[in-house]
């Protein structure tokens, strides 16, 4: 064979070579692409809430007037942070006029959620006219009512961006059983409805009244309320749920604070991964035939020890009796009302 033939067939083969690298690559590329559209087609089929999300710094106005902070002054009789660094709420650790000004600039949305079912229904008017008095005044807020009696919820008249939404639920002869239908109905709320149309969520007892100001200094991504009865106490007085079977089991010599069930609350992402764990762990706990000593308040008490509350609020927040006192409470924000629990609820 001449050289030319043999240059011939070497620029052929060359040719060859490069085509078949060119078909490879578009090979490789359509499985990578493919691959790529099925993982985004499977992770798009997990895909959790969209949630509203906001970014915001603590921006405060310029010429705004305040008193001055102190790094050195403040309140001595109680402790003002946690050991995790959370900031424990109590009067006279907040500037009002300093951090209202830095969160309405954020035109934020506060949904609030009650259940009022049987009895519980006399209980509605007073919880909203005081909340309209004093829950984050100025703020655009969003209540939501569970009840089993749309017909007896009164008419209360809503300020200016506040609006109240009564839906509707099953009557339940056990109080035990309203106590522990309350997460997986707070979860599919927040789910369905809330995930794009509120900034945070505050859980609330209808059976309470607010007599001082609630607002943007409880705001943070998970916020619990330290109990009116505990706050003083020992962990070792705590009733948390001690049977080791129970999802909520807290061992001995274990536990932060003892948390109301009363109250409770914070960003919409972070209520719903509460939510959603605590009815998980009820549910499971009602397969084994297990009640948590205090339903939903013995889960939620085992999940802030799991994942630690970004905001703590004092017993202020969540006050046992508007009549009691006790040296280190200064103001009460919201309180139970004094009630005869065997005439109110359902079941002993």
């Amino acid at each position: 064979m001449s050289i030319s033939g043999i240059m011939q067939i070497h620029q052929n083969f060359i040719i060859i070579l490069v085509s078949f690298g060119i078909v490879l690559s578009g090979l490789i590329y359509l499985n990578n692409n493919q691959c790529s559209c099925n993982q985004q087609i499977t992770e798009q089929n997990v895909m959790e809430p969209k949630w509203k999300r906001k970014t915001f710094g603590l921006r405060s106005l310029p010429g705004l007037l305040y008193n001055q902070p102190s790094a050195l002054v403040g309140r001595t009789d109680v402790a003002s942070v946690s050991s995790w660094s959370a900031p424990i709420i109590w009067e006279g650790t907040f500037d009002s006029t300093l951090i209202d000004s830095i969160y309405k600039q954020q035109n934020l949305t506060i949904a609030t959620t009650v259940f009022a079912l049987g009895k519980y229904t006399r209980f509605v008017k007073d919880f909203l006219e005081s909340a309209e008095q004093h829950y984050f005044v100025g703020f655009r807020v969003h209540y939501y009512l569970f009840t089993d009696q749309q017909e007896s919820i009164p008419e209360v008249k809503m300020g200016e961006n506040r609006s109240l939404t009564v839906l509707k639920v099953q009557s339940l002869n056990r109080w035990q059983d309203i106590s522990m239908s309350r997460m997986e109905k707070l979860e599919k709320l927040i789910e369905n409805e809330l995930a794009s149309e509120a900034d945070y969520i505050f859980c609330l007892d209808i059976d309470a009244k607010f007599y001082g100001r609630w607002g943007a200094e409880t705001l943070g991504r998970l916020v619990g309320v330290i109990h009116p009865w505990f706050f003083d106490a020992p962990r070792n007085q705590f009733t948390y749920e001690r049977r080791p079977g129970s999802q909520a089991y807290i061992p001995a010599g274990e536990g932060d604070y003892y948390y109301a069930g009363a109250a409770f609350g914070g960003s919409l992402e972070d209520v719903y991964h509460l939510t959603k764990t605590c009815r998980e762990q009820l549910n499971i706990d009602a397969a084994n035939s297990i009640e948590a000593v205090w339903q939903e308040e013995s889960h939620l008490n085992k999940y802030f020890l799991l994942n630690k509350p970004s905001k703590l609020l004092s017993p202020e927040y969540m006050w046992r009796d508007i009549s009691a006192s006790a040296a280190q409470i200064k103001t009460i924000r919201f309180s139970n009302v004094a009630k005869n629990y065997a005439e109110v609820r359902p079941n002993p």
